[in-house]
């Protein structure tokens, strides 16, 4: 199995920097918001019992995926909630995601690190031109720790 995303080499001990692949947009936000919260927790402890709807429109994908991640980290810090499952819809700049997770249980979620925001250093979403392989949607994001 590819991987969706890959961990890039630290840029400080601040920051954990992530590229992020997929097959469309809607995957490529997916495996965004699975390197967010696997940066924080062990994913396969984290169980689909919360279901939250985002509702997100921007003028451009780019600026609609660092919208999207930062909505994560304002759902977690606000709600307590940790997510571990995305499906997200994505037509003209508008995004609707259902995330699945549950509450912060420091006992039961083998917590990692803290992800405090996402950050502009660095960060970039493209779609590779002639691209003939099964991801073509590419991301870099930077997340500040």
């Amino acid at each position: 199995m590819k991987l969706k995303y890959k961990q890039l080499p630290e840029l400080t001990t601040a920051d954990i920097a992530y590229e992020i692949y997929g097959k469309n947009l809607n995957e490529l936000f997916e495996n965004s918001a699975l390197a967010l919260f696997n940066t924080m927790c062990n994913l396969k402890k984290v169980k689909q019992k919360i279901k939250k709807i985002i509702k997100l429109k921007n003028e451009n994908s780019q600026d609609l995926l660092f919208d999207f991640i930062e909505e994560l980290i304002f759902l977690k810090d606000s709600k307590y909630i940790l997510f571990s499952k995305f499906k997200v819809k994505i037509k003209n700049n508008e995004l609707q995601a259902e995330c699945f997770g549950e509450n912060i249980n420091q006992a039961k979620h083998q917590l990692k690190v803290d992800v405090k925001a996402i950050t502009y250093h660095k960060f970039e979403l493209k779609k590779m031109q002639g691209h003939k392989g099964s991801n073509p949607y590419i991301a870099r994001m930077v997340l500040d720790i």
